[in-house]
């Protein structure tokens, strides 16, 4: 009769108990799995806003030069000037790798026989006494590699934002593609010099200095490619295991 009450006792103040512990695990499940649902926010370039050129200075009659009119004859239609456009053909591709191979061995070995006294060994109950001897040995073998390849190629067709002194030019452009199961989106910026646009008013990117190239979307294609919230706990330097 008194281990029944006792289960029933324990039962009854285990309950509550059991029950707050249950709905305190399915908070914060609920939490973590709320928290792993939040997307990322996708970085999208600024839109680049092309600079309005001062207006021209009004025109002088009956004078040949007119300040402020600018007339190339036998110069190519090529960017020059704060909102100008040109196209940035890009060409770009690199290759990486990089091998790594470790390898250590040490030996350790040190061996101190019993001394002697009037020419008998020392010994205690025949058994030789302040003799040692002592081995070790440690290794080490480690190897690793690693390889990476990316290319990007197209073009985009930038605006010119600013004109240093020495005549270089600051450009900065971006793309945006709607699709069916995304949008992608490209930004390209940097420094051109103008002796390097071809005649078709196009220079290729690896002629860009400072160069920002950026190639990133979102949507359905996008989000198949990412790693769930879990692994990448797991995956993470907090992560235990």
């Amino acid at each position: 009769m008194f281990n029944s009450t006792s289960t029933q006792e324990n039962r009854r103040g285990s309950g509550p108990a059991r029950k707050l512990a249950l709905a305190c695990i399915l908070q914060l499940s609920a939490l973590v799995s709320a928290c792993g649902m939040i997307p990322a926010k996708d970085h999208k370039p600024e839109p680049v806003v092309a600079r309005v050129l001062p207006p021209p200075t009004p025109r002088t009659e009956g004078a040949i030069y007119q300040a402020g009119q600018q007339m190339e004859l036998f110069a190519d239609l090529k960017a020059r000037r704060v909102g100008d456009v040109l196209t940035i053909v890009l060409n770009e591709s690199t290759n990486a790798s990089k091998n790594a191979i470790t390898k250590t061995a040490k030996t350790t070995s040190v061996a101190n026989s019993a001394p002697t006294l009037f020419g008998q060994s020392m010994t205690i109950k025949g058994a030789p006494i302040l003799s040692a001897t002592l081995n070790g040995a440690d290794s080490f073998d480690g190897e690793g590699s690693s390889t990476q390849s990316n290319s990007l190629a197209g073009s985009l067709t930038v605006t010119v934002v600013d004109v240093q002194a020495n005549g270089n030019l600051v450009v900065q452009g971006d793309k945006t593609l709607k699709l069916n199961q995304g949008d992608e989106f490209v930004h390209i910026s940097g420094v051109i010099r103008t002796a390097d646009i071809a005649t078709n008013n196009t220079v290729t990117s690896d002629k860009l200095a400072d160069a920002k190239i950026s190639y990133s979307g979102k949507g359905v294609v996008d989000s198949s490619n990412r790693v769930g919230w879990l692994a990448r706990f797991f995956n993470s330097p907090f992560s235990p295991f």
